[in-house]
Formats: C-alpha cells, sequence, structure tokens
C-alpha cells in the first residue's frame, strides 16, 4: 500500500497529476523505416551514384592521371553507330522474352489460382521457385545441353522421326530466349498468381451462370482485373532481361551481343568504366521512357 502510494506520487507533479506525452508518430516511423533505407542507401543509391559520376570521366580513374569530366561518353551511340542496332537487338530480345513470360506466365498463374487447391497447389509453387534454388550457370549451361545438335531435344526428335534433320538451335536469339524465359518466368507468374487470387469467385460464378464462354472470362474479366500484376511482372521481367549477359553470351554465342555484354566488357575486359557507365545509365533511361509511355496507356485501359 505504501508503494502505490509512492508510486502515485511520484507520477503527480506540482500542479497535479503528470501525463506522459507519447512519442510523435514521425518518430516511431524514421525509427521504422531507418534500417530499409539506411540499407538501401549503402547497397543500392551510393553505388548508382558512384556509377553516374564516373559516366561522366573522361577515363578510368585509377593511378596518378587527373580526373577530367567530358560528356562525351554519352555521344557514344552517336559516335560508334553498331551500338544503336546491339540496343535495337537488347531491346527486341527483351519485348519478346516479356511477351513469352506474360503468356505462358498468366496462363500457369490462371490454372494455379482457379483450378488447383490444397497440397498440389503448394508442390506446384515450390516447383515454380525451384529456378531460384539453382545456380543461374548451371541453368544456362544445361540449355547448352539439351538445345545443342544431337543434344538432349535432338536425341528425343530422332526418337520419333529418325531421317529427320536436326533441330537444334543453339547459338541462336532464339535459344538466348528459351534461357531467360526459363530465368525470369517465376517472377510474372508470382505476381500474376498474387493479382488472381484477389478476385471474388462470385465474379466468375456470375459471368459463367449468364452464360459467358471460357475465352470471354479470361479476356474481359481475368486480364482487366489482374493487370496489375500483369504490369508488375512484366517490369520485373523486362528490366532484368535488358541488361542481361550471361544467357546471351553463353546461348548466342556471336549472336548473343547485346548492351549487356557490350557494358560487361567495357567494365571486366576493355576496363573504360566511363563508357560502361555512360551505357547503363543510356539504358536505364529508355528503358525508364519505354515504361513510362506503356504504363499510362495500360492504366487508361485497366480504369476503361
Amino acid at each position: 500500500m505504501q508503494n502505490d502510494n509512492l508510486t502515485s506520487a511520484s507520477e503527480r507533479g506540482p500542479s497535479g497529476p503528470r501525463v506522459r506525452r507519447p512519442l510523435p508518430s514521425w518518430v516511431s516511423t524514421t525509427a521504422l523505416l531507418m534500417p530499409t533505407y539506411g540499407w538501401l542507401t549503402l547497397a543500392v543509391f551510393l553505388p548508382l551514384l558512384t556509377m553516374l559520376v564516373f559516366s561522366f570521366m573522361a577515363a578510368t580513374p585509377m593511378g596518378k592521371a587527373p580526373i577530367v569530366f567530358t560528356l562525351k561518353q554519352y555521344r557514344a551511340f552517336v559516335d560508334q553507330p553498331y551500338l544503336i542496332s546491339i540496343a535495337f537487338t537488347s531491346l527486341l530480345i527483351g519485348f519478346w522474352t516479356t511477351f513469352a513470360c506474360a503468356v505462358l506466365g498468366f496462363l500457369a498463374a490462371v490454372a494455379l489460382a482457379r483450378s488447383i487447391f490444397g497440397k498440389t497447389r503448394e508442390m506446384l509453387l515450390i516447383l515454380i521457385l525451384l529456378p531460384f534454388w539453382t545456380n543461374g550457370l548451371v541453368r544456362i549451361f544445361s540449355w547448352t545441353m539439351v538445345l545443342r545438335e544431337n543434344g538432349f531435344l535432338d536425341t528425343i526428335f530422332h526418337m520419333v522421326l529418325p531421317d529427320a534433320g536436326s533441330i537444334g538451335f543453339l547459338y541462336t536469339r532464339y535459344a538466348v530466349v528459351v534461357g531467360l524465359v526459363h530465368g525470369y518466368l517465376p517472377y510474372m507468374i508470382l505476381t500474376c498468381y498474387i493479382a488472381l487470387v484477389t478476385i471474388d469467385d462470385a465474379i466468375i460464378e456470375a459471368a459463367a451462370s449468364l452464360g459467358a464462354r471460357w475465352w470471354t472470362i479470361l479476356f474481359k474479366i481475368l486480364v482487366p482485373m489482374a493487370a496489375p500484376g500483369l504490369i508488375s511482372g512484366a517490369v520485373l521481367t523486362f528490366i532484368p532481361v535488358i541488361g542481361s549477359f550471361m544467357e546471351p553470351r553463353i546461348l548466342g554465342g556471336r549472336v548473343g551481343v547485346t548492351m549487356g555484354t557490350v557494358i560487361e566488357d567495357q567494365f571486366t575486359q576493355a576496363f573504360n568504366w566511363p563508357l560502361g557507365a555512360s551505357l547503363s545509365f543510356t539504358l536505364l533511361a529508355v528503358v525508364l521512357a519505354i515504361f513510362g509511355t506503356f504504363s499510362g496507356v495500360l492504366r487508361r485501359g485497366t480504369a476503361a
């Protein structure tokens, strides 16, 4: 009883009871966000800022050579016109890879969200995530065994048609697209799946009860309502595909020259970091411009 009186007395001020004021909400929010933004600053923003500074240098800042800033690195597409065709090839591979991932990923997500239940769905989701558990080089080199002449694909094909020619297409752009689709398809499946599971089953049932065919339900209901998942999957697929270099170099061979391989060569072979950095930021600007254009179109279409 005496302790309670002492406690209550300590909480009273000279003019009455003292009320503890809670901290402002911005203090707790800042405390929670500091670790995340601190890590992003150290791991993402500072390296990007360093590369941005490199892109304005005349040469790689090594040794005692003076540091000179210039804009000539950003004239690379003018001074070296062959880079334009390489950039167009990279964009083309990115578009085809994203399109293939969108078609295959959306259909797989529809099957997972609407046709499969229970432990079977969980097992299939684990199989979808399986490529993330294996090394990227192992996945790519395994495709060389499948797509090369007299490889696994050829062997299976010749079991059916022994006298047919080879269907191996290793060291082509098609092989590059196959390898990229294998690596980035899970992103599209997962984003589309998350968007599809939020759609109320009553909407699908009402459309079916009114006589809508399966293709009407697919293109008029599921695709528009799952458009945010498709857009997110397209962003997560297109951006890394544009800068990829392992798949084009290993599966493409001589025809696998893309902006990713050119940028890698500038950093590792030519040791021209300013040119590699400027090409990276130029490609980033093109990608952001493309998505800035198409995101508005897709947003208007989704709203309609």
